[in-house]
């Protein structure tokens, strides 16, 4: 069972998960506190993405307990985890590239009430360059433009739990910057707890309270950044 200071928002413990007859992930145990980032990390191929889309219910776990704000959740599909303060930042982004800015940003009002069918203020002072481009069509922006509105998508849904699948990859350095901007304010807002997959070491390392490392499928180092030194954790994510 993961270790915790009893702020947990996020408790998965022993997490398996098979792809017809192959295993992915074997008994993966993780823990995202609220107001923290939990970095999972490692090389290609390890099960990252695995695990954060089988907490966001959009590959079904064949075992383990996830347990979301103190409740252990069935294996759920993923609207209905959405709905319980799950929402997930894909890798692809799955923008939809014919609808604008501004619908992108409304399908995340489905699984709300009607009467928060809003797109808060805060979502464009985090995202300024959204509410210029509000009109434009999702297929017309650039790559880091799209992931800006991928993550501002995930937010509309007023998320618990925030999963975010390789933020970095293939955006310029200073959307780079900007993203791990808006995550440390996220953090330090205290709402939500933030899981982060991430390949680009020095962003994860700067960004985490707290690491997992996969390897073949199985957490083979995971603690606190008091815990665990900058070397150990680069020598295990190298190998």
């Amino acid at each position: 069972m993961s270790i915790s200071d009893g702020n947990a928002m996020l408790d998965v413990r022993g997490l398996t998960l098979h792809y017809g007859h192959s295993q992915i992930l074997h008994g993966v145990d993780l823990t995202a506190d609220r107001g923290k980032v939990t970095c999972v990390m490692g090389t290609n191929g390890v099960g990252k993405t695995s695990l954060i889309r089988a907490i966001a219910g959009r590959h079904p776990r064949t075992g383990g307990e996830v347990v979301l704000d103190g409740e252990t959740l069935p294996r759920l599909p993923a609207h209905q985890l959405a709905r319980k303060g799950v929402a997930l930042v894909s890798q692809g982004r799955e923008i939809f590239p014919l609808l604008t800015v501004r619908e992108n940003l409304e399908t995340g009002f489905s699984i709300l009430p009607k009467s928060e069918r809003t797109i808060p203020a805060e979502i464009f002072d985090l995202f300024p360059v959204l509410k210029e481009m509000q009109n434009r069509r999702g297929g017309d922006l650039s790559g880091g433009q799209q992931q800006q509105l991928a993550i501002a998508r995930a937010l509309i849904t007023r998320p618990k739990l925030l999963l975010m699948d390789e933020p970095t990859e293939g955006i310029q350095p200073n959307i780079i910057q900007m993203i791990g901007d808006v995550i440390r304010k996220l953090r330090d807002e205290g709402r939500m707890a933030i899981v982060l997959v991430e390949q680009y070491f020095d962003f994860a390392y700067d960004l985490a309270d707290r690491f997992c490392v996969l390897r073949r499928g199985e957490v083979v180092m995971s603690g606190t950044k008091a815990d665990v030194s900058r070397q150990s954790l680069l020598e295990n994510v190298s190998v």
